[in-house]
């Protein structure tokens, strides 16, 4: 059974599209345009411009690089660029995590 999407997801998801459809914009580009770009359907930027979280992330992950966001997004999940992650970036990491 699928999960529900949570209040914070789909308002980050909303907030994500309309800052995709900001940058579309402002470089000229039409939904087509940027559909073409990123090898969707125009129908694919709509939904992932209205922020609906099922749009998948490859396709974000190309619309970002149609846009010249790519690099931005990256750097933004890069972890090293936080505080915690500057903290214990000279110790070693575990290969993985599991439930106590």
């Amino acid at each position: 059974m699928k999960r529900p999407t949570t209040i914070k997801t789909k308002l980050a998801a909303r907030q994500i599209g309309e800052n995709i459809a900001t940058w579309r914009k402002l470089y000229g580009l039409t939904s087509q345009g940027l559909a073409d770009k990123a090898a969707v359907s125009r129908a694919t930027i709509s939904r992932l411009e209205n922020g609906d979280p099922t749009v998948s992330f490859e396709t974000f992950l190309n619309a970002c690089r149609a846009l010249s966001t790519l690099d931005a997004v990256v750097e933004a999940t890069d972890p090293y660029e936080t505080d915690l992650g500057r903290i214990r970036a000279d110790q070693t990491l575990p290969q993985r995590v599991r439930s106590k």
